[in-house]
Order: structure tokens, then sequence, then C-alpha cells
């Protein structure tokens, strides 16, 4: 049976809506008045005559990897209609999404699967996971504030201070969002409402140093909760001050739930012995332009070398072939050629790129075979922090 694939239109907004309601279970909500015509949003559906039968976000958005933000497709909303389920039409929404992606300039995409199952036969792989940890309350307790800090209510003067905090951190990290462009031009009075509360911490001088968006769950009985969904602080003073305040919530929210990945600093103030994991939303990546993405991504400034590469990539067909990486003092590129010696999948690839697994630990996964005299070179290329992302799309 023939289905034309198509970018969806304005007109498309009600049958969008429909599918997606019924296969996320917001049915009963009312559709908002600007979907899908959503800046730095493109929808992409399947259509059986004039009935959509499935549909494919592409997010226009960046991703930090090695210090540089790479041009990022998010991958949301994709929806099969029940009755057509197993037909293979969510691979042809999103073989068509990952076209129009590179089309765009998108050099990797990313998504949060509800089973990874469907996407790791398209090529992306687990790379990490959004992570909230709860802690009671109380333990925060023997954490002491420093007596240079102080805090206070965020300001829409303090906006801009907090958004620096931010990309710094993410600049440090591995698969941070960029959290700029038209899918994050949010007013500072309108950010700042966003939560019920955002407390900075404020030097001696008056420089903002860290701050904090936290909700207070409600009632106050032993399942009451605070649940603070950003903490960045630049110094440890600012750290200790911000881990104090909710300390102070213990009476009233036995239960503290911090948005925490592997690696954060405020893992090396609480006790961890008692934290638990309160939910976990694991994240995918696999590159959808591979010479683009190695161009755009930082590398380690110390190393010089070239490996041959041979890609295999069905559904991103422009990737596959042999390969030369170069790498070159903070820089790379894929050059065409080569004797392709070393051969990833797409999962491989993905998994590697995003420094989440290690040549060693690809191997046994049958996601990289070849040639192993430049696994030390691969491995160091991608050593780095762990993989870590923070807002859910």
């Amino acid at each position: 049976m023939g289905y034309e694939v198509r970018r969806l239109r304005e007109q498309d907004g009600a049958a969008a809506w429909r599918l997606s309601s019924v296969a996320f279970g917001f049915h009963g909500s009312p559709m908002p008045a600007e979907f899908p015509a959503v800046p730095g949003r493109v929808a992409w559906g399947v259509f059986d005559g004039d009935r959509l039968i499935a549909k494919a976000v592409d997010r226009e958005q960046g991703q930090w990897f090695g210090g540089r933000i790479v041009p990022t497709s998010g991958v949301a909303g994709v929806a099969v209609a029940p009755e057509v389920r197993r037909g293979g039409l969510g691979r042809q929404v999103l073989t068509r999404l990952l076209a129009g992606a590179r089309e765009r300039g998108a050099a990797v995409s990313t998504l949060f699967p509800s089973t990874p199952h469907p996407y790791r036969r398209l090529g992306w792989e687990e790379v990490g996971a959004l992570t909230y940890l709860s802690v009671p309350t109380a333990a925060l307790t023997a954490v002491r504030p420093s007596p240079g800090v102080s805090l206070r209510p965020a300001t829409a003067d303090d906006v801009r201070a907090i958004e620096a905090l931010y990309r710094d951190w993410a600049r440090s990290g591995t698969g941070m969002m960029e959290r700029s462009g038209p899918l994050y031009d949010i007013a500072p009075d309108k950010l700042l409402a966003s939560f019920d509360g955002v407390t900075v911490a404020v030097n001696e001088a008056g420089g903002v140093d860290g701050y904090a968006t936290w909700e207070r769950g409600p009632n106050s009985d032993p399942v009451a909760r605070i649940t603070a969904h950003g903490l960045v602080a630049a110094t440890p003073e600012a750290l200790c001050a911000l881990l104090a305040m909710f300390g102070g919530w213990a009476s009233v929210t036995p239960n503290t739930v911090l948005r925490l990945g592997p690696g954060d600093p405020a893992l090396l103030e609480i006790p961890t012995t008692l934290v638990t994991v309160d939910s976990r939303q694991p994240w995918m990546l696999r590159l959808v332009d591979a010479p683009a993405a190695i161009a755009a991504r930082g590398w380690p400034g110390h190393l010089s070398g070239i490996v041959d590469l041979a890609l295999a990539d069905p559904e991103c067909p422009w990737n596959a072939g042999s390969w030369r990486l170069v790498l070159d003092g903070g820089l790379a590129r894929l050059e065409p050629g080569g004797s392709g010696a070393v051969r990833f999948t797409p999962r491989g690839l993905a998994a590697w790129y995003a420094g989440a697994a290690t040549p060693a630990v690809l191997r046994r996964a049958g996601l990289l075979s070849g040639d192993a005299v430049a696994d030390g070179l691969l491995a160091a290329a991608t050593a780095g922090p762990v993989p870590v992302l923070h807002d859910f799309f």
C-alpha cells in the first residue's frame, strides 16, 4: 500500500493533535491555539489518503559536546495510529524527518524514547538519562552555608546572570541543551513565573554565583516534597548555601528531589547513602550528518591522529562508506576515503560520539568491529564528562 509522507501544514493541526492525544493519553485536553505552528518545530506525517496515520516532530535545538554547540534535531511527538502499528510507518516518517533535519543543518539527533527498541533499529542509541534523585530533607540540614553568601529570590534583572551560569555549566558537560533559539525564547518574567521559586546565591561583591529553580509540592505529610529542577553553582560556597536552603524545608517537606546527573558536584555534598532514584528517563542519540557532526563537536586539544572508518547507515545513506577521521589539536574532520579498517554501526558511532561507551564495550556489544589498533585514540577522543541532559522534550 502506498502512503504519502510530507511535512504537515497548518490545516493538519487538528488531525495531528488527535493522533498525539490518543497516543499519549491527553485526549481530554484542548488543542493549544498555536498548535502545530510553533517556531523551531517541523512536523512530518504519513497519510493514507486524507487520513494522518503517523507523525513525528523535528525540534530545532543545539546541544553541547566537547565545549561546542552541535546543531541538533530533537525528535518528539512520534505517534502511529493504533490500527496500523507494526507496519513500518514509524520508520517511514522518521527516515523522512532525518533527511529533512539534515537539509536544515542538523548534525545529530536526540530523543526520549518510550521504548528503545524501535529507535535502536533506526540507529539511535541510549547515551544518558534525565534523572531526579530523592534524599531525605533532614539529611540536608548537615550542609552548612558559607558566611560569605546570601540568598534571595531572583528578579528579572538576574535572569541574564542565571543564563550565563547555566551556559558555562552546559559548556563544560556533554549533551546539555543550549537554552537559546526559537524554542527557548522566554521573557525573564515568564521564566521566573514557571517555578514556585527561583533563588539566587549572591557573593559579597553582589555577583550571582548560583541559582536554584524549585517547586514546593502539595501537603505537609510524609510524602510531601520540594523539587529542585535546576541547581547550578559556580562556587562551593554558593552550592552549599543552596543545598542548606533546601534543608530548611525539613519540617514540612520530608523529601527533597534534585535533578542531578552523574558527576554533579552536589553529589559530593549530600549523603549519597540515603539517595534513591525518584525518576529516570533515558535519552538517545544518533548522527544525522556524520561529517557535520564530527566537525561541529569539540575534541581534546592534545590529540592528533587518523583513523580509517567504515560506516553503515541504511536510514542516512549519505553517512555510509569509507572515511578518514582526522583529529588535529581540538578539531576533527571526516574525509571520504581510507581503508575502512574500523567498522561502526550507527548505534556504535552514536555511543562513541557521546562518550557513553568505550571501544572495548562497543566491541563486546557488536557495535564496533575491525582493526583495534586505534581503539586507544578513539577512547581518548571522546573521554570526558558522562552525557547528561536536563531538558525533557
